[in-house]
């Protein structure tokens, strides 16, 4: 007789807006747009609006996008961005992402 195996537990899977790249949900950072607070970083994946998800490599987002400038990369991930999220960031939104995306980086390239 062999044991009957626990149903294994569904992970969900999100697409990156910017390079496509399919992976599990928590692998990726979610994006998200609230009429409050604009557009922010959800850690919790779970804050009401229209969500995105992108990779955190930008390197990932560079040779998808064929530049080995990492501030134009980061820059046309943006414009990416804004279309999946149907908004236009505000100077505010794109700091927050930069500090989000890049918390290591200083300098901006």
């Amino acid at each position: 007789m062999s044991k009957q195996q626990p149903p294994r537990k569904k992970i969900p899977q999100r697409t990156c807006v910017v390079c496509r790249k399919v992976d599990n949900k928590r692998a990726l950072v979610r994006l998200v747009r609230t009429p409050e607070e604009g557009v922010q970083v959800d850690p919790s994946g779970k804050k009401n609006g229209r969500g995105a998800y992108m990779c955190n490599d930008v390197t990932c987002w560079q040779e998808h996008l064929h530049t080995d400038n990492p501030e134009r990369a980061f820059q046309m991930a943006l414009n990416t961005l804004e279309k999946a999220l149907k908004t236009i960031l505000t100077p505010e939104d794109r700091d927050r992402i930069r500090a989000a995306m890049f918390p290591m980086h200083d300098d901006k390239g």
